[in-house]
């Protein structure tokens, strides 16, 4: 196996690189304490390591000529969106620089007729969705952060509209990217399909940034449905919920978002968002279709909620109900965190085949429980994914880690993944292996190392504990 040691820090390096940057950017370049901390902080339980300096470009030429810089004094490079990553993607372990694509926030051409579009990487899905407002189309993928799209790209991000719409993967159909040799790469055109060489668009998605930074990207767009409603349904227990699930998936309702709150998660729900939903396990439900189809899937779902021992059901076609539903949703990691005032929070991801969702669900409540954890559980449970927030006091970080290694083998174990949607990361390089097997990540490894022979981009992710 190629190997994937994270190279030492180069401090004479950095120095230059350093002095170099900041004669050329200016005011767009920072090497403050608070603004480089800003770039080594994500939503996530691992240390902050910050870079030594953040430069924030405004083109591919400059992604282009700091790329350059750093490769000639072999400084590590570690592209930036907005920083909502959760398994420390934009840690700089050895140092180096944080390349912040913020600036990049043009909506290049909508084609609305194809509909697609061309953007650069710091344009955020809200923007993208406010700019594309009036011409009937949207962009689907919602990880509830107001995330990059390069960002998201990058770390082949999903969310709550997955189960009908896809995940990151689905949407990107080519980009543009500047390699660590300073090489600038176009992977594909607009074409809806292409057999045409290598799928290097597909290469770059979900890379983290260890194999280019994405400069462009050709994003596919889907029509604004002509109904939308929303519907709750309550349950007895999280076993009812996850089995409607699966019977849902399997009769093809097909179901825009369908979402799990477990009975903790509702009750934070309730105090946070001012609901008052039955403080029961829950399922939040969205349909997309024509008036009839959508009024057809609710009543389909009804039939099967009831058959699964549901409590409650009821949906809303009305825009600001559904929109304060999914608010509440999107708001629930704030909401759990209210549970407990002061206690950090460790969020982590696994996803299963939906025939065992409702065993993964139950057995992680069970070990939280056994391990006396406060530990909310929501997910996407339309793709068989789930989260579950730790809130823990200091002295049970080790007993935390240790639940977070149980999760993840025991997803691995179901024939699922150890991260759904979260990424790699530093944090779950060595549940890679025991997911796919050695001889797929030495292919990875020897992709890095052809790409990227000194490991200057992003380095320590994903082949750090390999």
């Amino acid at each position: 196996m190629p190997n994937t040691t994270i190279p030492p820090r180069n401090e004479k390096g950095i120095q230059a690189v350093i002095g170099i940057l900041k004669q050329q950017f200016g005011p767009n370049f920072s090497t403050s304490q608070s603004m480089r901390e800003q770039h080594g902080h994500t939503t996530t339980w691992l240390e902050n390591q910050p870079p030594d300096a953040v430069v924030f470009v405004s083109s591919e030429a400059e992604i282009e000529e700091v790329v350059r810089i750093c490769r000639t004094h072999k400084v590590p490079l570690i592209p930036f969106g907005t920083g909502s990553s959760l398994e420390g993607h934009v840690n700089a372990p050895t140092g180096g620089i944080s390349l912040d694509t913020s600036k990049m926030n043009a909506i290049l051409e909508v084609n609305v007729e194809d509909m697609d579009c061309r953007v650069q990487p710091g344009v955020t899905r809200k923007q993208l969705n406010e700019h594309l407002r009036a011409t009937g189309l949207f962009f689907p993928v919602d990880p509830g952060a107001n995330a990059s799209l390069g960002g998201m790209a990058a770390t082949r991000a999903s969310g709550t509209n997955a189960v009908r719409y896809g995940t990151m993967k689905d949407q990107v159909l080519g980009l543009r990217a500047v390699l660590p040799n300073g090489d600038v790469i176009k992977t594909a055109q607009r074409a809806r399909k292409t057999s045409a060489g290598y799928d290097l668009t597909h290469l770059m998605i979900g890379s983290e940034g260890t194999l280019g930074v994405i400069t462009e990207l050709t994003i596919r767009l889907r029509g604004i449905p002509e109904a939308i409603s929303a519907a709750t349904c309550s349950f007895e227990t999280e076993e009812d919920a996850c089995n409607a699930v699966m019977a849902t998936i399997q009769m093809g309702v097909p179901m825009a978002r369908i979402e799990l709150l477990d009975a903790l998660s509702v009750k934070a729900a309730n105090a946070y968002s001012k609901l008052s939903l039955p403080e029961k396990p829950l399922l939040l439900l969205e349909f997309h279709g024509s008036e009839s189809s959508v009024a057809e899937q609710a009543e389909t779902f009804g039939e099967i909620a009831q058959d699964n021992n549901s409590t409650a059901f009821e949906w809303t076609s009305d825009a600001e109900e559904r929109n304060h539903l999914w608010q509440a949703r999107h708001d629930q990691y704030f909401a759990s965190m209210a549970l407990a005032p002061g206690a950090m929070g460790i969020s982590t991801d696994t996803c299963v085949p939906v025939s065992r969702l409702a065993e993964a669900v139950m057995r992680a409540q069970a070990r939280a429980n056994e391990d006396g954890f406060l530990a909310p559980i929501v997910g996407h449970v339309g793709d068989g994914n789930f989260h579950v927030l730790l809130l823990i006091q200091e002295h049970q970080r080790e007993k935390a880690a240790e639940y977070v290694s149980w999760l993840n083998e025991m997803a691995i174990s179901m024939d699922g993944t150890c991260t759904g949607e979260h990424g790699i990361g530093q944090g779950k390089g060595k549940y890679l292996v025991r997911e796919i097997g050695p001889e797929a990540v030495n292919l990875m490894a020897t992709i890095k190392k052809a790409i990227d022979p000194d490991d200057l981009f992003n380095p320590g992710k994903i082949f750090q504990a390999v």
